[in-house]
């Protein structure tokens, strides 16, 4: 299983991460940057004076790889 995971700078400098729980797994780069810029630009996320996604720092595909070792359900 693949997941986006988009990091951003908040308004203090610091980094902060957003980690849909949907997102296309085949989404090019221009497309991830262009969506980022738009959040980045709303300033809708806002968490104790600090906003939290002021500018894009980078996007990542992160894969999960499970690997069952026994199963007492089934």
């Amino acid at each position: 299983m693949k997941k986006l995971h988009l990091t951003f700078f908040n308004s203090e400098g610091k980094k902060h991460k957003m980690i849909p729980r949907v997102a296309n797994e085949n989404l090019d780069a221009t497309k991830i940057q262009q969506v980022m810029e738009e959040i980045s630009g709303s300033a809708l996320f806002v968490k104790n004076g600090v906003t939290l996604f002021v500018a894009p720092a980078s996007a990542k595909y992160v894969e999960t790889i499970e690997t069952e070792l026994f199963d007492t359900e089934g």
